[in-house]
Order: structure tokens, then C-alpha cells, then sequence
């Protein structure tokens, strides 16, 4: 595979249907869909959800999330879709933060299941390994759209990036690190390890609020842990806060969040004891 990477040069479209192009940036965003989906219709199964309400919530979780994912990255990026507007809808070039993603869903869901009176942390933590490996598989969008890729190396595993897509400085280098793969593998790794507690679960009959808590901290400490070890590589432009880029202080604001919730015992009681109503 490395070798691969390391000679082969994208093409951003998959296929043309006379004026119609179809991406692979879409591609993977709706294949990294479906498996999130069928990982919730599995776990659901398990934890006595019915289907009809997996299937409601994702209706809205991905009108949410894309537009979240969307609307982050326009606000960072604002300046210049201030002067070029038209470009906020062409999502197919890529521009989805992840992060905005995260934001939209954790609001759709914490209304979805108050109004309907599930278990906030339980549906929580079915979502969250089926958004771990949707982000290991969506990242390839960004490799076929060469928009995520690292410093300069000359590694074996480096990918080439074509001209237009280099930033000034490096308009004279050929090769640089696979952030993106990088990343994707991460966040295979984060799922494999969610499922793996999951499955511990489900065979210990251990299914608790409590569990589910502890898995939705852990996805996000380890998937910030990850984004903001993966930025130090990556040279896309993004705002720099505090002499750091901003997913790495939006990292390091969900790892201190999460910890003070897995470690001040009041807070953590004072959550999970409150019901919807």
C-alpha cells in the first residue's frame, strides 16, 4: 500500500456522467455513513433499541452533521468565503470539520433522546464507535482531494502532491507526510478499541449508563489526543490561537472537559443520576 501512495497521484473525481462528476470525497462520506449507520443498527440490537429509532436519528444526525461540519470550517475560514460565497456549497471540493460535526450531533442528540426519554450516554456511546470508524474511512476523501497531507519528508510512505495543491513555500517539494493516513488509522484504531469494550460488554451483561459514559469520554479524549498530536504535521492553514493551531486548543478543551468529568466524582454523580423529562 505504501508504495502505492507513493507513486500514484489522485484524481479528486471518480467518475463523469456526461456533466455530471461524481467525487470521491462524496464517496467516502457517504460510505463512512453507512458503516457508522450499520454499526448502530448492530449495537442497537444488543442495548434494546428498536431500528425505527436508529433510523429516525440518523435522518437528522447527518442533515446536522453536515451542515455543522460545514459551518466550522466556513468560520474558520471566513475571510475568504466572505469574498468568494458561492463557495460555501461546494462541499464536494472538501471543507468538512469534524469538529463541527461533533458539536451538531451532540445537540441533536441530547434533544432527541430527551424529547423521546432514551438514555443520553447509551445512544451516546453506540454513536460514537460507529463515528470513529466513519472518520477513518472519510479521511480518504481528503487523500483524493490532496487537501490533507503533512511537512515535507522523504519517507516511503510519502505521498506526492501536485502543484496547485502545495502551499507557496513548498511549491519546490514533491513528497510529504500522509497526514491524512495518519489520522484514518487512529481513528481505526479508536473504534476497534470501542467495539472491543462494547463486545466486553454486551458478553459480561454488563450494559450500564456508567459503562456508556466511561466510552463516550474515552472516544473523546483518545480522538483529541490523536487531532492534536496529527496537527503538528499537518501545514494546511488553519487560525493559530495561543501560539498553537485551533483544533489543537479545541482538543486540549475536550480532554480537559472529559477529565474533570471521569474525575470529579460530584459531577460525574450529578450527571448521570439526572433524568430527561
Amino acid at each position: 500500500m505504501f508504495n502505492f501512495l507513493h507513486t500514484y497521484h489522485p484524481n479528486p473525481i471518480l467518475f463523469s456522467f456526461n456533466e455530471i462528476n461524481v467525487y470521491w470525497y462524496g464517496f467516502f462520506i457517504v460510505i463512512g455513513i453507512i458503516l457508522a449507520f450499520a454499526i448502530a443498527l448492530i449495537l442497537a440490537k444488543y442495548y434494546h433499541i428498536k431500528k425505527e429509532d436508529i433510523i429516525d436519528l440518523a435522518f437528522w444526525l447527518v442533515i446536522f452533521g453536515i451542515l455543522g461540519a460545514r459551518l466550522y470550517h466556513v468560520i474558520l475560514e471566513i475571510d475568504y468565503y466572505l469574498s468568494q460565497p458561492m463557495q460555501i456549497f461546494k462541499i464536494w471540493q472538501g471543507g468538512l470539520a469534524i469538529h463541527g460535526a461533533i458539536i451538531a450531533g451532540i445537540i441533536v442528540l441530547y434533544f432527541f433522546t430527551k424529547k423521546r426519554r432514551f438514555n443520553f450516554w447509551i445512544w451516546g456511546s453506540i454513536l460514537v464507535t460507529g463515528t470513529a470508524l466513519a472518520q477513518a474511512v472519510g479521511r480518504w476523501g481528503n487523500y483524493f482531494n490532496q487537501e490533507l497531507f503533512g511537512k515535507p519528508t522523504n519517507s516511503p510512505w510519502s505521498i506526492p502532491i501536485d502543484v496547485i495543491h502545495r502551499p507557496a513555500e513548498y511549491l519546490s517539494i514533491n513528497f510529504f507526510h500522509p497526514a491524512f493516513l495518519y489520522e484514518s488509522l487512529g481513528d481505526l484504531a479508536i473504534f476497534l478499541f470501542i467495539a472491543g469494550v462494547h463486545i466486553y460488554i454486551i458478553k459480561k451483561k454488563k450494559i450500564k449508563e456508567f459503562y456508556s459514559f466511561i466510552l463516550v469520554i474515552l472516544y473523546f479524549i483518545l480522538y483529541s489526543l490523536l487531532r492534536f498530536a496529527t496537527e503538528f504535521i499537518r501545514i494546511d492553514e488553519t487560525p493559530i490561537v495561543l501560539g498553537i493551531r485551533s483544533p489543537q486548543l479545541i482538543s486540549i478543551i475536550i480532554i480537559l472537559i472529559a477529565v474533570i468529568l471521569l474525575v470529579v466524582p460530584q459531577i460525574r454523580k450529578r450527571i448521570l443520576t439526572s433524568k430527561e423529562t
